[in-house]
């Protein structure tokens, strides 16, 4: 299962940027990877996992702004289509697979 986290935050002064900055490096912390620009997305393991992503997302959230999170199964994040670009040119590990480093 994926949570999506989609967030449209005012940088207009510089508190709305600091802010920003750390609600992103918040996501990057808690091993969300990014997918587009403000659109970051986290590999979890149940739906307790997923509820418990989103409550902590609650808890960091920015004063302003707009921040919205969606819960995907990894068959639905299978069926994703690019219309432009490819995955190859964004790949990371961000699979369930298991790997041995010999």
């Amino acid at each position: 299962m994926r949570v999506f986290v989609f967030f449209d935050l005012p940088i207009e002064t510089a508190a709305q940027r600091r802010d920003y900055r750390l609600f992103r490096k918040y996501l990057v912390k808690e091993g969300y990877l990014m997918l587009q620009e403000s659109v970051y997305a986290k590999l979890v393991i149940n739906d307790a996992q997923a509820n418990a992503a989103i409550g902590r997302l609650r808890q960091h959230r920015p004063p302003a702004g707009l921040v919205q999170a969606l819960k995907v199964t990894e068959k639905q994040f299978a069926t994703m289509e690019f219309i432009a670009g490819s995955r190859h040119e964004h790949e990371e590990l961000d699979t369930m697979e298991e790997f041995v480093v010999l």
